[in-house]
């Protein structure tokens, strides 16, 4: 078998499904719980029913954790959608059923949180659509991250400079490293060969820091003094 087989659509209580082993994806939960409650469970969990008997969650994992977390009965949010303030409710999700082999699970796993990554958005769109709302509240965006979109695109084209060619977006209060970096930070994407890669690395290494984006820091100061001190 190289493609699911769709079985059929069904409520399954959350301690029947089983996570898929090593999912490689850390969601997040607590904005996953912040929109079921808003919004209900729109979309159903793809479920994988194993020869053995299993049930394993292959695409859904982080909303099937937001439900357990949830937990059973009324949790007291007004009108909630996950329990709808029911006293009887029992922790339980959608769930399309599957069937298929080891390594189509597997692939089903890795293409439904990769594909999401690839993806990229049209800022203005994305500010039209959050400002259509009267509140951000389930979308998983906040206030202020509508605030920096809106900045963003408030931007000039070209980042204004000073006259020792420093960027003046601080001091006119468009620094938006402040915002949520997960939102519209720029993602540097380059594929390059093995040997430029490790001197890219080589590079990198030789600067303190925790991540790659700390690293890249230091470098880029030893470039711009390298070019002053040239420069002088």
């Amino acid at each position: 078998m190289t493609s699911t087989t769709y079985l059929r659509t069904d409520t399954i209580p959350v301690d029947q499904l089983t996570p898929y082993p090593g999912n490689a994806k850390r969601g997040d939960v607590p904005a996953i719980l912040a929109s079921l409650r808003k919004n209900g469970q729109y979309r159903g969990l793809v479920v994988r029913q194993a020869p053995d008997g299993r049930l394993v969650v292959l695409a859904g994992n982080h909303t099937r954790q937001a439900l357990v977390e949830h937990g059973a009965g009324d949790c007291g949010v007004r009108r909630c959608g996950i329990c709808q303030n029911s006293p009887d409710w029992v922790p339980a999700a959608r769930c399309d059923v599957v069937e298929c082999d080891d390594h189509t699970a597997l692939r089903v796993n890795l293409a439904d949180n990769r594909t999401a990554d690839l993806g990229s958005y049209d800022f203005a769109g994305l500010a039209e659509l959050l400002g259509s709302l009267g509140d951000v509240e389930g979308t998983g965006y906040s206030d202020q991250d509508l605030q920096d979109i809106t900045a963003l695109l408030a931007l000039p084209d070209e980042e204004p400079k000073d006259d020792n060619h420093r960027s003046t977006r601080a001091e006119t209060g468009q620094d938006l490293d402040s915002g949520n970096p997960d939102v519209f930070n720029p993602v540097i994407q380059l594929r390059v060969p093995h040997a430029l890669f490790d001197r890219w690395r080589a590079a990198l290494d030789v600067h303190p820091g925790d991540d790659d984006t700390a690293k890249l820091l230091g470098l880029l100061d030893e470039v711009e003094a390298g070019r002053a001190g040239a420069a002088a």
